[in-house]
């Protein structure tokens, strides 16, 4: 057996399950592909494929040009990258891997700090052999809004209440009664983004909530506030976000998540000084790693026995 682990950018897969168990021929791809045939070149060989996350895409016409492929395997228990149905029409078995979401959750308070106390600047400030740089503000007292009161977005809003934050929170689905039993105050979309000193979007991406975050809403919200995207990049207009932050109609982004990732050399969002930059690492965490390699060693076995667990479908 030939087993694929995909965008194992840190180098760590095999350092974290016992992949010699399985008896089988593992490979580890470091870097990402660059479109479709690179992914069909490279994998055409491979029976097993271990997936990070949404990495790599799997469309039907991927998975169509891989007749080799027998399992998928996600880390984690979803995957909007991969088409389920073509998988399963191509008699591919998909599985996932066990998952806790608080990483992101604490990326997500790391990424408002940084951006809030103007972090960043103050670290290359000392590095370069300064001292002080610019003035941040701090959090108590102040609004934060939470785009999406799902679990991770109830869990940002508790850790708010902890700073002395007054937290409310709009989206499609909620409603007051929920946002009240999780301790926010429901507000209209435009009030989100109006009110908002600090602006969290915790949000699945859909044809729904795709560019959710646009112009009119970027124009609704003050000059001194904090955008943050610890989701999707998708779910902002990143060239509408892009217009606010050089123009300085907000007072500064802080991103985990963009259109294209990794993000190209030369995009505007690796050098805008109101904008605090992370290269998806919301869920990048041993403990979690350790979990998703853990899972996946024992989804290949259990498939190999006949018997596959944690499957998608």
């Amino acid at each position: 057996m030939r087993i694929a682990i995909l965008d194992d950018y840190q180098d760590v897969a095999l350092s974290l399950a016992d992949w010699d168990s399985l008896r089988a021929e593992v490979h580890v791809f470091r870097d990402a592909f660059e479109d479709e045939e690179a992914v069909v070149a490279a994998l055409a060989e491979y029976e097993v494929v271990v997936a990070m996350r949404e990495r790599t895409r799997f469309p039907s016409s991927t998975l169509g040009r891989l007749p080799g492929l027998k399992l998928l395997v996600t880390t984690g228990p979803v995957n909007a990258a991969i088409d389920l149905e073509a998988a399963r029409r191509a008699g591919i078995t998909v599985c996932g891997t066990g998952y806790f979401g608080y990483p992101t959750v604490e990326l997500t308070w790391a990424l408002i700090l940084s951006a809030a106390r103007l972090v960043p600047q103050q670290v290359d400030s000392v590095r370069r052999g300064g001292w002080q740089e610019g003035l941040g503000t701090s959090l108590r007292g102040a609004t934060l809004g939470v785009l999406g009161l799902g679990r991770l977005g109830t869990a940002v809003a508790e850790i708010g209440r902890a700073f002395g934050m007054r937290t409310i929170a709009w989206s499609q689905n909620l409603t007051p009664a929920d946002a009240q039993a999780k301790g926010a105050e429901y507000v209209s979309q435009d009030e989100l983004f109006a009110r908002s000193d600090v602006l969290s979007i915790h949000l699945v991406l859909s044809d729904r909530t795709r560019g959710l975050v646009g112009e009119r809403e970027l124009g609704l919200m003050k000059s001194t506030a904090i955008l943050v995207n610890t989701s999707r990049g998708p779910l902002v207009d990143e060239a509408a976000l892009i217009g606010a932050l050089t123009g300085k109609r907000i007072a500064s982004a802080a991103l985990d998540v963009f259109d294209r990732e990794p993000l190209p050399a030369g995009h505007p969002l690796r050098t805008l000084p109101n904008a605090v930059v992370t290269p998806h690492i919301g869920y990048v965490a041993r403990d979690l790693y350790e979990v998703f390699y853990r899972d996946a060693v024992e989804d290949i076995a259990a498939w190999s026995a006949g018997t596959p667990v944690r499957t998608l479908f």
